[in-house]
């Protein structure tokens, strides 16, 4: 009965502190494209990529019924680091879901002039305000809409106490005419959030560490995930000890939630987990420790590099390329090394006969590419006389003019495209990954270069297929499968045959290693092809936001040398960093991976249409 009353007065209490509204809720996964593209189209970085803002605490003064509740303690606010512009996961301040969607695109416009250099909150964000009003002032009209439903929201600076209340006048001045306070009047608590402005101190991510929340042992069965997307911060301890002898209950060893979460929980119950589970998604910060404990299953992967008796024959024992540095903006010479491989006990194949259908109508198609078959005027020999250089010839010669009869024949040849392609396709780790019950990433991308290879062989263009992966800076995986001055055979066929998942994808390497390849080339028009299945990234720094801007770079080198890149991924993420990579008309998302083999030609065909 306790249990029943004590139930019912806390949602009871809790429906009245309530101050957001749930029905008119809008989640950041509705507009992230949006926001996205609108960040970077008003002058934000380009190598941001949009995700959610973890809840933070704020030490503002809550109503009484909040403090009887325990709620409000935390609220979600936009801020952007060098990595992300982070918003908040669900915005329901607002009765009206229309001002809810206002507010996200008015904090996307606001952190665009933001360049992260160091200011004071107060001033930092009445001057974005102000510069964000004054450059689009077609944002006027939403900024007024917030910003009188916000200060309808905010404490009434009658009922506050004399010294909070000049602080609250102080606020709401700062968000009616912005520019106009310089500081705030000081009070004995921090002033109500501002949610129209960027966080006042961004939470700082932890650096260094390694650790999962999932356990190293865990079957991929069992593995569960929180069911929010919001980021949260991590911070190392020290595993208290378990058994301290027959009593063991000591004040220092209750350890709250909030303070300790044990991550190898092998021997707990699944009503166990589900319950730390919902204890995690209210937690803002994880606190993480290792108990060098064994459980029954394991996952085990290698990442060491094959023995030499069972690699790939290497044709090349080092090419040392350079890599751009975003931080320091230097470009480092001789940086990464890079090796070229070939499949070495690759058997001769004919096409998979599942293929033999669609590779025949993808052959009559691409033979319309082929140039139509011209006359060749003025040649030396042919197998007709060149009537009009015959006539011109005789007028001459009529005319006492001494001429060579040379160049009098006309022949029927076929035009030649004056076209080069290399196909670049990303072989790390994660193409090893299933994307239905019968086919892994590796698969589809195999099939692709077979359907690439045999309709570019039915257009006679020159083409070259190579795959890539690496491990840190040194090496770099170059996997020669057709070179530009090998013909496509069945030995072609068997070296795609033998492709296989490798280890990571520093992407930036790659792309310069391919751009020395086809500048060797004397082709007129060259393509860069590149098929992946995910962003840039490596065991070392060439993560996040450094693997980004070294391919970006990388890409507007090889467009400097007159080659047009161009990205096909089946990555559902694509549309987040590609466009600054490649540009808006520079990639292709393949939304169903299993359509890449047949759409992988037709995009060739799309791009190289004269």
């Amino acid at each position: 009965m306790e249990e029943k009353v004590g139930e019912l007065w806390h949602k009871l209490i809790t429906r009245l502190a309530q101050d957001h509204y749930p029905q008119a809720a809008v989640h950041l996964t509705e507009l992230n494209n949006t926001l996205g593209i609108l960040f970077r189209a008003l002058g934000g970085d380009g190598g941001l990529r949009v995700e959610t803002a973890e809840a933070t605490h704020h030490y503002a003064r809550r109503g009484l019924l909040q403090r009887i509740a325990g709620s409000s303690t935390r609220i979600e606010l936009a801020w952007r680091d060098e990595h992300a512009l982070r918003l908040p996961e669900v915005i329901d301040l607002f009765p009206h879901q229309s001002l809810n969607r206002d507010l996200y695109f008015w904090l996307a416009a606001l952190a665009s002039g933001d360049q992260g250099g160091v200011e004071p909150w107060l001033v930092k964000n009445q001057r974005l305000a102000r510069e964000t009003l004054e450059r689009y002032p077609g944002m006027a009209g939403r900024y007024q809409r917030l910003l009188k439903a916000h200060l309808s929201q905010r404490p009434d600076p009658a009922r506050l106490k004399q010294d909070e209340a000049a602080q609250e006048i102080a606020v709401r001045q700062a968000l009616i005419d912005p520019g106009e306070v310089s500081r705030l009047p000081p009070a004995g608590h921090a002033p109500w959030p501002v949610p129209l402005w960027l966080h006042p101190s961004p939470p700082g991510m932890c650096q260094g560490a390694s650790d999962s929340a999932e356990p190293e042992n865990a079957s991929a069965g069992d593995a569960k995930a929180l069911s929010d997307e919001r980021s949260r911060r991590g911070e190392r301890t020290e595993m208290p000890e378990a058994d301290r002898g027959l009593v063991t209950i000591r004040m220092e060893n209750i350890l709250s939630w909030g303070e300790f979460a044990k991550v190898d929980r092998g021997a707990e119950e699944n009503e166990d987990l589900d319950q730390a589970m919902d204890a995690a998604e209210q937690m803002e910060r994880f606190n993480v420790t290792r108990d060098g404990k064994s459980v029954a299953s394991k996952l085990r992967f290698d990442l060491d590099l094959p023995s030499d008796a069972c690699d790939d024959e290497v044709l090349s024992e080092g090419l040392l390329l350079p890599e751009w540095d975003w931080k320091r903006q230097l470009m480092q010479e001789a940086h990464c090394r890079a090796i070229t491989l070939q499949a070495a006990d690759a058997q001769p194949i004919e096409l998979p006969v599942r293929l033999n259908q669609i590779a025949k109508r993808l052959r009559a198609q691409f033979q319309q590419l082929m140039p139509a078959r011209v006359w060749r005027r003025g040649q030396a020999d042919g197998s007709e006389i060149d009537l009009d250089a015959y006539l011109r010839f005789s007028a001459e010669r009529a005319s006492g003019h001494l001429t060579n009869a040379d160049n009098l024949y006309r022949d029927l040849r076929t035009g030649a495209r004056d076209l080069s392609c290399l196909l670049l396709a990303d072989l790390s780790l994660s193409t090893d990954s299933w994307i239905d019950n019968h086919h892994r990433v590796i698969d589809v991308i195999r099939d692709s270069l077979y359907l690439f290879s045999e309709s570019l062989s039915a257009t006679g263009d020159r083409f070259a297929l190579y795959g890539f992966s690496s491990r840190k800076r040194d090496p770099l995986r170059f996997h020669q499968i057709k070179s530009f001055d090998e013909p496509y055979s069945s030995r072609t066929r068997g070296r795609i045959q033998a492709i296989k998942p490798g280890y990571y994808t520093r992407m930036g390497a790659a792309v310069r290693y391919a751009h020395q390849l086809l500048n060797r080339q004397p082709a007129q028009r060259r393509l860069l092809l590149l098929v992946s299945d995910g962003k840039p990234n490596d065991l070392d720094k060439y993560e996040g936001r450094y693997g980004v801007e070294d391919t970006r770079h990388a890409i507007h080198e090889v467009r400097k040398a007159g080659i047009q890149p161009f990205c096909v991924t089946i990555d559902e993420r694509g549309n987040d960093y590609l466009p600054y990579l490649f540009g808006s008309g520079g990639y292709v998302v393949i939304c169903k991976p299993q359509e890449l083999p047949r759409k992988l030609p037709l995009l060739y065909a799309r791009l190289t249409r004269e």
